[in-house]
């Protein structure tokens, strides 16, 4: 497993050879899919409190069964969908898959959600936060264990198509990992969206020169480098 140097992108293998580009779920992207999980239990619990109240102590009973299983299993019922992800993870474009790139398997997402309390730990999730922010491919305990992966799924809109651009020699010398850089970053813009294109352009804005703020500009000097490092003079 390897990491694109220009994005939070990891390349996994799957079974048959095929090499696959996951995005990776960074911290604040996966913080506000929990936020919309936990309200959506929240609303879930209290409707059932209200309408269970007359009953007494059976809808006590009932409320705390609910709460047992939302809090447990409400993650693994939609992560073994097809969609692989909670409604707060599909809001914002997320989904649990395996290392591989293959769909959750019922053991490894009872697995991750099991594994929770040690994400928890010492406080408020701290050990999920200090994995999440170290780790290249944004891992928590729980999915080092569970061997999955947290990603952004593919935009299918509103995608950046590679137009022709001028050839254009960069402002200074690149060492060969900075040319293969560049040239992964014109490669994959056919399947970015334009925004994310213009993002990643900007930190390559060094070897185009130029105004360096991002913007459709930039993008195409940056692509128009990439066209000059593969052998395009004209």
């Amino acid at each position: 497993m390897t990491v694109d140097v220009l994005d939070t992108v990891v390349t996994a293998e799957t079974p048959e050879g095929i090499l696959l580009e996951l995005r990776p779920a960074g911290l604040s992207a996966r913080f506000y899919a929990f936020v919309v999980d936990g309200l959506i239990r929240m609303v879930a619990l209290n409707i059932v409190a209200i309408a269970t109240r007359p009953i007494g102590g059976i809808g006590t009973a009932v409320w705390l069964i609910l709460f047992f299983l939302l809090d447990w299993f409400y993650p693994v019922a939609f992560e073994l969908w097809r969609s692989g992800a909670t409604p707060g993870k599909r809001l914002f474009n997320l989904k649990v898959i395996m290392d591989d790139g293959l769909p959750v398997t019922p053991v490894a997402s009872l697995a991750r959600n099991l594994l929770r309390t040690a994400d928890f730990l010492p406080l408020l999730y701290g050990a999920a936060i200090v994995t999440v922010l170290t780790r290249a491919d944004c891992k928590r305990l729980c999915d080092l264990a569970a061997a999955t992966l947290v990603v952004h799924q593919p935009h299918t809109t509103r995608k950046a198509e590679r137009a022709a651009v001028a050839p254009l020699a960069p402002t200074r010398a690149l060492q060969s990992r900075d040319q293969a850089a560049v040239i992964a970053l014109a490669t994959r813009a056919p399947v970015l969206t334009r925004d994310r294109l213009d993002e990643l352009a900007v930190l390559a804005a060094s070897v185009a020169g130029g105004d360096a703020r991002p913007g459709p500009q930039l993008t195409q000097r940056v692509l128009g480098v990439a066209e000059w490092l593969l052998g395009r003079r004209s």
